[in-house]
C-alpha cells in the first residue's frame, strides 16, 4: 500500500522544481496522488476496509487543500501540475 523510497524519489525527481527540492506544492501533490493510486487499487480486492478508506479521503482532502493553495498563489504551476499528472480539476 505504501510507497517504496525508490519509488518516492523517483517522484521527487521528476516533479522538483530544482536540485534538493522536496518539499514544493508539486512534490507533495505527486507523491499524495501516488499514494492515492496505491489506495484505489487496495479497494480493489479489499472492499471493507473502512479504516484505509478514512485515510484515503484524509489524502485526497489534503491534495485538494494544497491544489488549491497552488491555484490561488501561481495558477501557471497549478495548471501544469494537473495536466502532468492528469487529474481532473
Amino acid at each position: 500500500m505504501s510507497i517504496t523510497a525508490a519509488r518516492k524519489s523517483e517522484i521527487i525527481a521528476d516533479n522538483a522544481r530544482g536540485a534538493g527540492d522536496t518539499g514544493s506544492a508539486e512534490v507533495q501533490v505527486a507523491i499524495l496522488s501516488e499514494r492515492i493510486a496505491n489506495l484505489t487499487e487496495h479497494f480493489k480486492t479489499h472492499k471493507k476496509d473502512n479504516h484505509s478508506r478514512r485515510g484515503l479521503l484524509k489524502l485526497v482532502s489534503q491534495r485538494r487543500r494544497l491544489l488549491d493553495h497552488l491555484n490561488k498563489t501561481d495558477s501557471a504551476r497549478y495548471t501544469a501540475i494537473v495536466s502532468k499528472l492528469g487529474l481532473r480539476r
